[in-house]
């Protein structure tokens, strides 16, 4: 009998089929991973990973052994060639595999520099996965020259890491300030002076010309005329959604695998979850990059295919840790035109409070775990706080949930 076929061995790949067991599915589950380890972790590649912190093992969801104990076949380092549609069968690795029910977590791939100005050059690195990192530790030795493309949080956090490491670090950012797609210019001021007390030099207005040097990149031309010397290059300018296989099975791709408010595709038989999928939110379709999207959006695909028929309701959070600052974010601020500034208790703290008239969006906090768990709850809970009572610092927060 066919069963779930899961493609893509990331986070949402393998929440949705340990959700499945967990429900009590007892049918045949297949998950399907390009990669030869089990499915893991990916914040802590650029982090703690990189720095040496943490084992390989630790960064497993799962030990391997859970999958074959649950009745999970999982296939690692298998590519898959094509999704048959009409026969409903997955072709992987020289093999046939029927599904009931396929899902899509495919995930996303990093944008990379183009050949044509130096992309193709050895010494050139993308943050995605666990080869991009263990290809380029290496190069993290104090004294080395690091040129960064792109001041959003991937390139923020490799900056981090480099700086920590002793490196030399330039960072450029085309945009008029770094973050400044996902983030208010509070939240750009305060990483921008975070890191420059650091040492890194950053360069924002500026884009990258060109790469220079003979077969290894040496240095880089800017925007402005600049010519600068580098070791090596970190290029972090965003991730598109990996939809390949699902557009050449005929698939509907709007901003991603395009989905319902439940996880379905425009084939019944068909689901997608994770970064590579978008969905219908307040009249709009979004795509979410994050862990807690995957982890959600698939375990409630998990839930329909069993039969729940729920909507899916995001509830947005995401972190980033860079130097000793954690950055913890709730909701999305999307459509903001007010920016409420509240100090923290301690150094280095502080919260930014997005409002979209008297609606609270988002919080931006900033090793203020307290502003941020209270403004998650606030904005789950479809609640806003008098904007002036965020910026009384004599506001005890806690209140504002029973208010």
């Amino acid at each position: 009998m066919p069963g779930i076929v899961v493609i893509g061995a990331g986070q949402a790949g393998a929440s949705l089929v340990t959700k499945l067991r967990a429900l009590g599915y007892e049918g045949k589950i297949a998950l399907i991973g390009e990669e030869h380890v089990p499915p893991y972790q990916r914040p802590p590649l650029s982090k703690k990973y990189l720095l040496g912190e943490m084992d390989l093992e630790r960064l497993f969801l799962r030990p391997e052994s859970f999958y074959g104990e649950n009745g999970i076949d999982l296939h690692l380092d298998t590519r898959v060639d094509a999704i048959d549609r009409k026969d409903k069968v997955v072709i992987a690795g020289g093999k046939s595999i029927p599904y009931e029910h396929l899902v899509l977590t495919t995930g996303s791939v990093p944008r990379r520099l183009p050949g044509s100005i130096g992309g193709e050059l050895r010494g050139v690195y993308v943050v995605r996965d666990l080869n991009d990192v263990d290809t380029m530790a290496p190069e993290f030795t104090e004294g080395k020259r690091v040129l960064i493309v792109g001041g959003g949080y991937i390139g923020l956090e490799a900056a981090a890491v480099a700086a920590s490491r002793g490196l030399k670090v330039t960072l450029v950012e085309m945009a008029d300030r770094i973050l400044q797609r996902v983030a208010c210019k509070e939240t750009s001021d305060y990483f921008r002076k975070l890191h420059k007390s650091h040492g890194v030099d950053i360069r924002e207005g500026i884009g990258l010309d060109t790469l220079t040097g003979d077969g290894h990149v040496t240095g880089a031309r800017l925007s402005d005329g600049t010519e600068i010397e580098t070791d090596f290059v970190i290029v972090g300018v965003g991730i598109t959604p990996a939809t390949a296989l699902a557009e050449a099975a005929g698939l509907e791709v709007e901003n991603g695998i395009k989905t319902d408010d439940h996880g379905r595709t425009s084939d019944p038989a068909i689901w997608a979850a994770g970064d590579c999928a978008s969905f219908p939110h307040d009249g709009a379709r979004i795509r979410q990059e994050s862990v807690p999207n995957a982890i959600d959006m698939a375990e409630l695909v998990a839930e329909n295919i069993m039969g729940a028929d729920k909507p899916y309701v995001p509830q947005p959070w995401f972190w980033s840790d860079q130097y000793d600052v954690k950055l913890q974010i709730a909701g999305l601020n999307t459509g903001y035109d007010r920016v409420i500034t509240r100090p923290g208790e301690h150094e280095n703290a502080a919260s930014f409070w997005y409002y979209k008239g008297d609606n609270l969006l988002a919080v931006d906090a900033m090793n203020d775990a307290r502003a941020y768990m209270v403004g998650k709850r606030l904005i789950d809970a479809g609640k806003s706080p008098d904007p002036d009572a965020i910026e009384n610092v004599d506001t005890d927060l806690k209140a504002l949930l029973k208010a």
